[in-house]
């Protein structure tokens, strides 16, 4: 559809700036381009019903802001995809930024002991206050339940209709939609290409009701090795939790966004290899064993777990379950193939993946539009004059703990500024 035909239809608002998409991207794109180049008319529409409405719920409702890694060449091996693309802007924007962006307005974040970084209240509410204030002092209008239903671009700027029929015209647009399929077609309509999202940051479905009668317990440190086809093999380390649906904690978080388009690929049939005891050699674990067998032979196998890292329930459910070892059986009874097996379960044990659940309210999605298409100085379009992207429409996307909002921040930020210095440079 031509502007023309627009404009026969009916008269288009104006505005300089419309911002699709009120999530942490939108927002902080918004907010810094009105500070950039003030006095600017600057919409943002948004299909929900509120503004920043994963921020409510992100984090357990605390809001993980970001992570306290302040090195931009560590922060992006945070990013299974993004990272390199990332280097640049993480120079002008990172976490250090992000920290005194909130603390300039009276927000004070903390670091807990695993580097994430929350408001001080515990409270998401604090940011969406922080934010939404923000863009009230700079006469930022939000319009909610507004979808844009089409799009146009020509010679005098982006016509956009919503899905009521409200006409509008604009010099600059940016797409912050982040997974939304009709952020997708917007970006499509204008000539990008779409990398088909699937999902990142998800648990592990292993059919073990052994297993699953565990639900609770967890392990400090462990080392998990997955093996996908066509494709190196995967590892990660950290904290695990046994769930009533398999496995989760940050390990397999973290696993499950490198393995993302891998485990999508073979719908979430996978071996997952767990090594209990990450800190010590297979010969260790023998040898710990061996004297086991050699001082404590009238002790039975598994009245007791003779590794501090794990608890009694863990150990009992490795002999029991996973070895095949009979509970009554004492320690000087171990057959030597019994004690292989047993190292080989707290060392190198193999588990069925037959599929993923959810992690909590985190919902995380790879893909989105290709990074080659975009330009990491400003965050425009490569393919659309005038069109800026940011957020996770991108295909971008963090481990837990604070990445991807970090990216939101950084890369809205950045379009921000491009626009605000855009239209200074036309007017």
């Amino acid at each position: 559809m031509r502007g023309d035909d627009w404009r026969g239809s009916g008269e288009a608002q104006r505005a300089a700036v419309i911002v699709v998409g009120a999530g942490a991207a939108g927002l902080f794109a918004a907010i810094a381009c009105a500070e950039a180049n003030p006095g600017q008319s600057i919409h943002i529409f948004e299909a929900g019903r509120e503004p920043l409405a994963k921020v409510r719920i992100s984090g357990g409702g605390r809001c993980n802001v970001t992570h306290a890694c302040f090195d931009p060449a560590v922060l992006v091996s945070h990013y299974p995809r993004g990272d390199r693309a990332l280097r640049g802007p993480f120079s002008r924007f990172q976490p250090r930024d992000t920290v005194q962006w909130f603390e300039q307005r009276g927000v004070q974040l903390k670091t807990e002991a695993d580097g994430r970084m929350f408001p001080t209240t515990d409270d998401s509410g604090t940011i969406i206050d922080c934010l939404l204030g923000e863009a009230r002092r700079l006469g930022i209008q939000i319009h909610t339940s507004q979808a844009i239903a089409q799009i146009h671009h020509d010679d005098e700027g982006f016509w956009l209709t919503t899905r009521a029929g409200a006409k509008w015209q604009c010099d600059r647009l940016l797409l912050a939609t982040g997974s939304s399929p009709g952020g997708y077609r917007l970006a499509l309509k204008l000539g990008h290409d779409l990398v088909p999202p699937v999902p990142s940051l998800f648990t592990f479905n292993i059919p073990d009701p052994a297993l699953r009668d565990l639900a609770g317990v967890s392990v400090e440190t462990v080392h998990l090795s997955l093996a996908l086809e066509d494709s190196p093999m995967l590892t990660q380390s950290g904290p695990l939790l046994i769930t009533h649906w398999g496995m989760s904690g940050p390990a397999v978080l973290k696993l499950s966004a490198y393995g993302a388009v891998g485990l999508h690929r073979q719908r979430y049939r996978a071996t997952l290899t767990v090594n209990w005891l990450p800190t010590l050699k297979q010969d260790q674990v023998r040898q710990k064993l061996t004297s086991l067998k050699q001082e404590q032979g009238k002790r039975q196998v598994a009245a007791f777990s003779p590794f501090p890292e794990l608890s009694r329930r863990l150990w009992q459910y490795l002999v029991q379950h996973r070895a095949k070892v009979s509970t009554q059986l004492n320690w000087a009874d171990l057959s030597k193939g019994q004690m292989q097996t047993l190292v080989t379960e707290l060392t190198r044990g193999d588990y069925a993946i037959a599929g993923k659940g959810v992690f909590k309210d985190e919902f995380v999605t790879c893909g989105g539009i290709p990074l080659p298409e975009v330009n990491f100085k400003t965050l425009e379009s490569r393919r659309c004059p005038g069109l800026y992207l940011a957020g996770e429409i991108l295909n971008i996307d963090g481990i837990t703990g604070g990445f991807n909002f970090q990216n939101a921040w950084t890369t809205g930020w950045l379009a921000g500024q491009a626009m605000a210095a855009a239209l200074a440079t036309t007017a």
